[in-house]
């Protein structure tokens, strides 16, 4: 017997998600993902100085902050032809590196982790036994007895108090939990350990962009002056603490992440099998590294992979990118059938009422605030799994050394990347690998300094005086999430059109205008369990595994679909 099933909203995301499942004998049949906030910042844009737009599109979300000013600083600086410093560069790698690390770690611990760790049956645990385990996965300090035990008891009191805090509202108990109580208590004891790590190493942020989360920025290079002899500037004793912090960072994730990762994955191999979606995977690359300005001397390369077929990456273009909104609260001049692309693209709301929990879709209807981005017509994955996938496939050293590494341990094939488990994995391999190149940046940039340069802005084409009458960019940019792309239109010193085209937006996609469906809905018709629509575990560890935010395609209207609030600037 079929039956439909409605998670709304899901937690631990960024941002509102709804997510409505057809169950058929335990599994799901079909699946919708509805993002039930409006995002209105492309027309906020208009008609602002270019150079400001960094700071704006910046608060289109209160984690992925980092990201958007720099795309923004990308998409002004290609349209102004502005080349910034080799220092700038690798400052922004430095920042950009950091986010990616912390977020990862965040997203794993405190996102992810309790769709496969029980905490309560953590309480049940063995504290000697625990430490058995953690010392033969790695070598990290806390792995005595004496410290497992203290952290079960912080819990106990949790429990105990009928409160559980930070850990209420879970599946405790569910049968889909296979780890051992031993297992789960490591797992608990790293949760609570990340948190305070996380707040010492985005630190970094606050060196070289003064605050956290809203690091400042400048189109040209970096608001970071360097003098080794200053007070108010990036000198030696700043410096030896940004390496202090690289180097924790480092440590973190290679002793509790990584091991943790593959420790929790052991017991959970059939989720190889589980949630891979789409088969397609698009990545622009990230981390530029050479001396000027040449996008295609990067760290983690570009390319697109159809149809799982890793023998071949194709090259990325993004003029192939484009957007339906044929089941989307928006409207297009062409018509609701018609595709753009972000040069010409519209932002206009057109709002049906959300659904509900006692209001299941019907079909044809429009059901959500994300438009339907697809790469030559195609529904593509962006994220982690994007990334590593084409990194493997195009024979970067270090992708295909933790990947063979991963699958060697878990026992499992290739073909194991394309699933949930997949996902999840690829997200703590990308993190090992750019904690590891900010070492080798963080050297660069020293070796600069040392030779004198210290430059990190360039006032070339920045006064609007030099700029042309007309001119346009796209800004690249592979955030955690996933393929982040903006793109501005100037027009007599103004933005005429700014277009965003998010990595939620991408996986979040609804269906368009040929019924094909986005990633998170691919995924969960993808040989998906669903054993207790009641307490549905599996879709949580599934739709977490893309690490939603749906902040970045959404702004927020009250339940009846009105702006919460209007802020004038005079």
């Amino acid at each position: 017997m079929a039956r439909k099933v409605v998670v709304d909203p899901i937690t631990r995301i960024e941002g509102h998600l709804r997510i409505e499942v057809q169950e058929e004998n335990r599994r799901i049949a079909n699946a919708w993902a509805s993002s039930t906030q409006f995002r209105g910042i492309e027309t906020i844009m208009e008609g602002r100085d270019p150079r400001d737009a960094w700071a704006f599109t910046q608060r289109i979300c209160g984690v992925c902050t980092v990201v958007h000013a720099v795309a923004s600083l990308r998409a002004v600086e290609d349209a102004l032809d502005i080349v910034i410093p080799p220092n700038a560069n690798i400052i922004r790698n430095l920042v950009h590196g950091m986010q990616f690390v912390q977020d990862h770690t965040i997203h794993f611990y405190h996102l992810h982790a309790l769709d496969w760790v029980d905490v309560v049956s953590a309480l049940s645990a063995n504290p000697a036994g625990t430490a058995r385990i953690a010392r033969q996965i790695s070598p990290w300090p806390n792995n005595s007895a004496s410290y497992f035990q203290a952290v079960q008891d912080r819990v106990r009191k949790f429990v105990g108090s009928g409160q559980l805090g930070i850990f209420t509202n879970g599946y405790w108990g569910h049968p889909a939990y296979k780890l051992p109580p031993e297992v789960n208590l490591l797992a608990v004891a790293h949760y609570l350990e990340a948190l305070d790590w996380q707040r010492d190493v985005i630190r970094l942020h606050t060196i070289f962009g003064g605050k956290n989360p809203h690091p400042n920025f400048v189109v040209g290079g970096m608001a970071s002056a360097i003098n080794l002899d200053g007070t108010a500037t990036i000198n030696a004793e700043r410096l030896t603490d940004i390496k202090d912090m690289i180097t924790r960072a480092r440590q973190f994730v290679e002793q509790v992440y990584f091991p943790d990762l593959v420790a929790v994955a052991g017991f959970y191999k059939d989720w190889a099998a589980i949630g891979g979606g789409t088969g397609n995977y698009l990545t622009p690359g990230e981390f530029p590294e050479a001396d000027v300005r040449d996008f295609d001397a990067l760290y983690f390369p570009r390319g697109v992979i159809l149809d799982k077929n890793l023998s071949e990456v194709l090259p990325y273009d993004h003029m192939k990118v484009k957007e339906y909104v044929t089941h989307s609260w928006y409207e297009y001049s062409g018509g609701k059938d018609a595709s753009l692309h972000p040069y010409e693209g519209e932002t206009t709301p057109r709002y049906d009422g959300p659904p509900t929990p006692w209001q299941y879709l019907q079909d044809g209807e429009t059901y959500t605030w994300m438009k339907a981005p697809r790469y030559d017509d195609r529904p593509m994955e962006v994220g982690p799994l994007a990334r590593m996938l084409v990194a493997y496939a195009s024979g970067h050293d270090g992708a295909q050394e933790l990947v063979g590494e991963v699958l060697g341990q878990l026992g499992v094939g290739p073909a194991a990347l394309f699933s949930t488990l997949g996902r999840t994995a690829a997200r703590c391999i990308e993190t090992v690998l750019i904690a590891r190149r900010m070492e080798k940046w963080f050297d660069d940039l020293v070796t600069r300094i040392k030779s004198g340069d210290t430059a990190t802005f360039n006032p070339q084409n920045w006064d609007p005086g030099s700029w042309p009458s007309e001119a346009q960019g796209y800004g690249y940019l592979d955030a955690p999430r996933g393929s982040l792309g903006h793109w501005v239109q100037i027009r007599d010193g103004k933005i005429s059109r700014y277009q965003c085209v998010v990595p939620s937006t991408w996986n979040c996609s609804p269906r368009d205008v040929h019924g094909q469906v986005g990633p998170y809905e691919a995924a969960l018709m993808d040989n998906h369990p669903l054993v207790d629509p009641e307490r549905p575990i599996e879709i949580l560890r599934t739709i977490h595994s893309f690490d939603p935010c749906m902040a970045c395609g959404v702004h927020v209207l009250d339940a009846q679909g009105n702006p919460v609030t209007q802020v004038k600037v005079q």
